[in-house]
């Protein structure tokens, strides 16, 4: 499981990659790669399942179907959305298993082949935009607006108690006993930390003191940032909102424990920053 604290694996030679003719150059280099992402959303990986597997590019370059991700211990990377034959596997699974340079590829490549297919027309004047920077932006060539892929800044947070407890909810769409801290999308005009307080607030009536960041991580469904933190609660009591969560809960480590192995508790994927915030808090490693 990747933390996303470190410097990252990809370099994504963002001044280069502007300059049409070196990523077309980068496409005829013998060792080239390409990474398959079928329309689903599900990445060739090697046999393994643990990482993703390129293949040699054929043919031309296009910069409507080909999206330059970026250069791996000097190899140039791609990715397209076409048929994923052999191994394959969602980003979910891979967010669990891969890490370094093959986790950035996946997660570079889900997240720009869905906004490629899902925003080619500019905001601004609906006019069809066309590719530019080796796929990381696209310029309107009517009123030459440059669009850049969107990115929703969401909050999670463990919320911790004078007791040391953690605070877990449910919302009413995920499987029984499915659990999790509590997150929410950040509002215009508001700062990540009044995110926390708010979502907080509005889902459990729990009112919190400090707020301290605890780390981030790409969430490409479709195109989520998700920022950790970790709140101390001056209020217990819980009052929930039916309309955000079903459920929610104070667990001291005890109590988690025996819920997860008595199955009365799952807990997020171990893909998730939710994952590592729970496991943060159980280790004692939470400041």
């Amino acid at each position: 499981m990747q933390s996303w604290m470190s410097e990252a694996s990809l370099d994504r030679a963002d001044n280069r990659r502007k300059v049409p003719e070196w990523v077309s150059e980068q496409w005829r280099r013998p060792e080239a790669q390409l990474l398959l992402v079928d329309a689903e959303g599900h990445i060739a990986t090697n046999e393994e399942v643990t990482g993703p597997r390129g293949v040699a590019p054929e043919g031309d370059y296009d910069a409507e179907r080909h999206t330059f991700l970026g250069l791996v211990e000097g190899v140039p990377w791609f990715t397209t959305e076409g048929s994923v034959t052999g191994a394959r596997a969602s980003l979910r699974h891979l967010g669990a298993v891969a890490v370094g340079a093959g986790l950035e590829l996946a997660v570079g490549a889900v997240a720009l082949i869905a906004w490629h297919r899902l925003e080619p027309y500019c905001p601004g004047c609906g006019a069809l935009t066309t590719v530019t920077s080796g796929g990381l932006t696209r310029r309107c060539s009517e009123c030459k607006r440059v669009q850049f892929p969107r990115t929703d800044p969401a909050v999670i947070m463990a919320v911790i108690d004078d007791q040391d407890r953690i605070l877990l909810g449910r919302q009413a769409s995920w499987d029984d006993g499915r659990m999790s801290v509590l997150a929410g999308f950040v509002d215009a005009g508001e700062s990540l930390e009044q995110a926390v307080h708010r979502e907080v607030f509005e889902e459990t009536g729990v009112r919190l003191g400090e707020v301290r960041y605890f780390g981030s991580q790409p969430w490409p469904f479709p195109r989520s940032l998700m920022v950790g933190f970790v709140a101390d609660a001056v209020s217990t009591d819980i009052t929930i909102d039916k309309h955000e969560i079903d459920e929610a809960a104070w667990f001291s480590r005890a109590e988690l424990a025996a819920a997860l192995s008595e199955r009365r508790v799952i807990m997020p994927g171990s893909a998730s920053i939710a994952h590592r915030l729970i496991t943060a808090w159980q280790g004692r490693l939470l400041g």
